[in-house]
């Protein structure tokens, strides 16, 4: 099936350049993950050594100087034209440096950006000061100094002091977001508008209409230039001047009450409503959107989560229905929502089996039956690719098993230090208290015995789990069956009217293969509550019209 949205696992790079056909793309958003809390020096610092490793494989990585940034860095010199020259005379000034990595990193993604977009398509990448400058030299190098459009602020926290902590310099409070066209001039491009401020309103439409309550300012309608511009003149309510307008328009528009006197022999003067004014243009300061706040609807705990009103201006701005929106770090989905809910097409891609799982538990959850049907490329879908996974890197295998039972992702253990024994966690309410409780997961892709089921006994009564659940990628053993079912079953205290209370096995071993042929994990799904459930939407279709 040809899917018109698609979501990918996997490197952005190696997808861009199989999967993403020339000049299909209308509009690009992309939000590199970058560790801009690390000591700006450090990303300077000179490496030595080999890293096996250069290569984002979770939002909370930063980028390193290894085999691979040194492979990326040769691979875009030998290609030539102007990118071949910017990286070059970074590698000069930076140096074999952890910035360096991330930059030679970025620049064949840009590439095959540019590639990917439509003659009339528009590219924005979200940046913060530590790389911005670089950034847009590299952006210039590809897209041309020529389609530069807009350096944008985006006020992203509000104003701190970390004087206290010792900090000599300024707060950083603001994001940077880099527009640049594929061509100069036929690039979509949608003005948007925001409010007045209350300063304004107050003094300049300070009139109100007393039987409709509704704020006006007053307007020349006199004729700019006299006779010399071609402006007729006649008399209006007493009083003769050249004006903007024929007679004939002018008697339509004091008949529609839009030309008063305010006093006798005052010049008449256009009445003009604040509620039919669209508002102010979009400038290149963005103060207006907030930052998700930690008791917001649509926070879902991921770091680099995004305001969902952020893309809506951008995607609104920059494309049209129908048009495709491509995010290659597309991470907890904010661009993928928001572009399903304006009615585009969409391309998500994330390195990270955490990433997706969480992307597709928020489009249900945000459009239920309405979801456009996507494909979903690159995770395992027989238990040949789910082994090679495995091999591979036994913790994106991990996140992606935790995800074929719904389960979120406990940690990245490869950060954290000692094995908790939880893989995944779950949460359900089934009574009335409105306490969650909880269903803890292993996930084995290595040999199995019966002694893990004892072990995730152990977890469970430290965690106080309802229900504990064993992935496995080997069969399991009767031994393993035998001490899963001595555990015994959880009885859910939400009994369904004129049935009798539900019973769940306490341990449930599920193969891959059993999840993968369609076998679910049984607990009470009355009210899942494993990711924060993101907020309901409708896919309705609203023009920006009058702001009051």
């Amino acid at each position: 099936m040809l899917w018109k949205n698609k979501l990918f696992f996997g490197d952005n790079l190696r997808i861009l350049r199989e999967h993403v056909a020339d000049e299909s793309v209308d509009l690009v958003y992309l939000d590199p993950p970058f560790n801009s809390n690390a000591n700006y020096n450090v990303l300077f610092k000179e490496k030595s050594g080999q890293h096996s490793h250069a290569q984002i494989t979770a939002f909370e990585d930063t980028w390193e100087w290894g085999a691979e940034a040194e492979e990326a860095y040769y691979e875009t010199v030998l290609k030539g034209g102007r990118l071949a020259e910017f990286i070059q005379a970074f590698r000069v000034i930076i140096g074999q440096s952890d910035m360096m990595a991330y930059l030679v990193m970025m620049a064949p993604r840009l590439r095959e950006l540019h590639r990917a977009l439509k003659p009339t398509g528009s590219i924005y990448l979200h940046c913060d000061p530590t790389a911005s400058h670089y950034l847009k030299l590299l952006m210039d190098a590809v897209f041309g100094v020529e389609n530069f459009k807009t350096e944008i602020v985006w006020k992203r926290s509000s104003a701190h002091s970390d004087g206290k902590q010792g900090r000599k310099q300024h707060g950083r409070i603001h994001d940077v977001l880099l527009f640049y066209s594929k061509l100069e001039q036929t690039h979509t491009w949608n003005q948007r508008y925001t409010r007045y401020d209350q300063q304004y309103v107050d003094q300049f439409y300070r009139h109100v209409e007393t039987d409709t309550g509704r704020r006006y300012r007053l307007g020349d309608i006199t004729g700019p230039g006299g006779a010399a511009k071609g402006n007729p003149s006649y008399e209006v309510m007493g009083v003769t001047r050249y004006w903007r307008y024929s007679k004939v328009k002018m008697e339509e528009l004091i008949a529609q009450g839009r030309v008063i006197q305010t006093s006798p022999g005052s010049v008449p003067a256009y009445k003009r409503y604040l509620d039919e004014m669209p508002g102010v243009s979009i400038q290149d300061i963005w103060s207006d959107i907030n930052p998700i706040g930690a008791q917001a609807d649509e926070r879902l705990g991921y770091p680099t989560q995004k305001p969902e009103a952020l893309l809506e201006r951008i995607i609104e701005a920059s494309s049209n229905e129908g048009d495709i929106v491509l995010d290659p770090f597309c991470g907890c989905g904010t661009s993928i929502s928001v572009a399903e809910r304006l009615h585009r097409k969409w391309i998500g891609i994330d390195i990270t089996h955490l990433a997706i799982t969480l992307i597709r538990h928020r489009l249900f959850d945000h459009f239920k039956s309405e979801l456009a049907p996507y494909g979903v490329m690159g995770d395992p879908k027989d238990l040949e690719s789910a082994q090679a996974l495995a091999i591979q890197d036994r913790y994106q295998f991990q996140w992606w098993a935790a995800g074929l039972v719904e389960a979120f992702p406990s940690q990245d253990k490869r950060k954290k230090g000692a094995d908790s024994g939880i893989d995944g966690i779950i949460h359900f309410v089934d009574d009335m208290s409105g306490q969650a409780k909880k269903i803890v997961v292993q996930v084995k892709s290595g040999h199995v015995k019966v002694g893990d089921v004892r072990d995730l006994k152990g977890v469970m009564e430290r965690e106080k789990a309802a229900i504990g659940c064993f992935i496995t990628l080997e069969e399991s053993s009767g031994p393993m069956r035998t001490e899963a079912v001595s555990a015994g079953f959880y009885e859910s205290a939400l009994k369904l009217e004129g049935k009798s209370a539900e019973k769940f096995p306490r341990i449930q071993i599920l193969t891959i293969a059993e999840l993968l042929a369609g076998k679910k994990l049984e607990f009470p799904r009355h009210n899942i509550a494993t990711f924060k459930k993101a907020e309901r939407k409708s896919k309705v279709r609203e023009k920006q019209g009058g702001l009051f």
